[in-house]
């Protein structure tokens, strides 16, 4: 079972366990770890597990564990020698837990590390919890709010639409955009990438963009824009969250702290009963004013650093995370054993550990620089 607060998910299904057995896994659920995402140890052994009592039990001659979040220093340490480990665990994972999964030999797989290619779309964790992270920001700010999202046109006059702003269109900022526009919001969203302008506009929503200035320099490089240029880019986007009754944002980079795109005094600037849903809070948060785990009131604005989005849903989010599992086993198993070959893309980028040494450049430099815990 896991162990982090809040956590409900859980890295094998009913319906992914069928698939772990096909490649040769005996598959062992401790009892009760699926219960917070609706699945029984009575579905699960239905399904082909068997259902161990306790941990240890548990653990006991496993070779590959899977789990959702990266393992404590006491999991760590319970882990059978010389194990495989597939799990979330960042590359600024808890340096005492790391070096506890060096001196176990366990190899370790993480899902932040799955390279970012065709082959590896069904292993990619990241993709699969972040588009549950949006579905759920836009229902969470969208409970929050003083207003319907929808437009009403009523015996009592006509009410319009709220309007919506979605900052960053990767996986999460699209699925926030999706359910939005389902539920009638007017929706408008940025991104730093012009070229996430088709995919916002094909949801039906609104790409927020200055004209860029003549971009081309000496020999066909793109040009630094000026100044001016981004002062008026800056304008724009705090016009638009003035302007905007949710805010969503979701602008994160694993392993770093998450960049600040709205400011205290941008805060204060906008409507009463507006809400701001943080979906970086585990990273720092996207609004100066967040409180990660937390959900605050400045002025007359609801902020929401809610941690862990997709825990919230534990049912869809764990068996999207179990196909991800599924598939990254599908990998590295064969005919029941596990087959390791660093010369593929995807075992050699997902692996952070093994064989007692930390193969992950940025984890190893975080592992030699930062804190350990006591």
């Amino acid at each position: 079972m896991e162990g982090a607060d809040g956590e409900q998910r859980i890295p094998v299904s009913p319906d992914s366990i069928p698939r772990l057995k096909a490649l040769g896994i005996d598959v062992w659920v401790q009892s009760g770890a699926g219960q917070a995402a609706g699945f029984s140890d009575e579905q699960l052994r239905a399904a082909g597990a068997e259902v161990a009592a306790d941990l240890p039990t548990c653990l006991k001659g496993a070779e590959m564990v899977c789990k959702v979040q990266p393992p404590t220093v006491d999991e760590a340490a319970a882990l059978p020698e010389g194990c495989a480990l597939i799990s979330y665990l960042p590359t600024s994972t808890d340096r005492a837990v790391v070096q506890k999964l060096v001196q176990r030999r366990v190899t370790a797989f993480s899902f932040e590390l799955v390279p970012r290619i065709s082959r590896a779309q069904a292993m990619d964790a990241l993709s699969s919890q972040a588009s549950i992270g949006g579905y759920k920001a836009i229902l969470v700010g969208a409970s929050r709010l003083p207003k319907i999202l929808p437009l009403q046109m009523t015996a009592a006059g006509t009410i319009p639409p709220a309007r919506v702003l979605v900052m960053g269109a990767g996986v999460a900022g699209l699925q926030a955009i999706a359910t939005a526009r389902r539920l009638g919001a007017v929706v408008e969203a940025t991104d730093v990438r012009a070229a996430a302008r088709e995919e916002v506009r094909s949801l039906g929503a609104t790409f927020i963009e200055l004209e860029l200035e003549a971009q081309e320099g000496e020999g066909g490089y793109a040009r630094e824009q000026s100044e001016e240029f981004l002062t008026r880019q800056r304008e724009l986007i705090a016009q638009r969250v003035e302007q905007s009754d949710l805010v969503v944002t979701t602008a994160a980079v694993p392993g770093r702290k998450a960049p600040i795109l709205i400011t205290k005094e941008l805060v204060e600037r906008m409507r009463p009963g507006a809400v701001i849903v943080d979906l970086a809070a585990d990273t720092g948060g996207n609004c100066e004013l967040t409180r990660p785990g937390e959900e605050a009131q400045v002025g007359g604005v609801t902020i929401i650093g809610w941690r862990n989005l997709p825990a919230t849903v534990p049912t869809t989010a764990s068996q999207m995370l179990a196909r991800n599992v599924a598939a990254i086993a599908g990998h590295l198993v064969k005919e029941g054993e596990l087959v390791l070959d660093f010369e593929d893309e995807i075992t050699n980028g997902s692996c952070a550990i093994h064989a007692g040494e930390i193969r992950n450049r940025q984890m190893l430099e975080a592992a030699e620089s930062g804190p350990a815990s006591k």
